[in-house]
């Protein structure tokens, strides 16, 4: 995975403040078309509400995992972990303060962390 080159405003273009069914229908057609007809896309989500919409267009390529399953959500330890080490216990002044250091740490995290952070038995076993 490369480190980001993207600044906080740039990226921030593209990241809402808010999130809602339409916009995840549009994610998801997103992954989808990338993906490609070709490619099955399996997909961890967790219990948020637009993630259980009866809303929700799911696209043919595209696999939802059960929405409580956190041993098959490996990234929730990643998440864990950049609060732990650098968001947590901190006053952020606004949204944009915050959203600046979330950018700033997810460029700290290279490939060698997330491998041992999200490192779990299962994955290994298939390959």
């Amino acid at each position: 995975m490369a480190q980001s080159t993207r600044s906080p405003a740039t990226v921030r273009r593209w990241w809402p403040p808010s999130v809602n069914t339409e916009l995840i229908n549009q994610h998801l057609r997103f992954i989808s078309e990338e993906a490609g007809q070709d490619a099955h896309v399996v997909l961890v989500i967790d219990q948020a509400g637009w993630h259980r919409s009866k809303r929700l267009a799911v696209p043919g390529n595209i696999t939802l995992l059960p929405p409580y399953s956190p041993e098959l959500n490996v990234i929730e330890k990643l998440w864990g972990f950049m609060r732990s080490h650098y968001l947590g216990n901190r006053a952020y002044r606004d949204y944009d303060h915050l959203f600046t250091t979330a950018c700033e740490v997810c460029r700290l995290v290279d490939d060698s962390r997330i491998k041992s952070v999200c490192r779990v038995s299962w994955i290994e076993r298939l390959h």
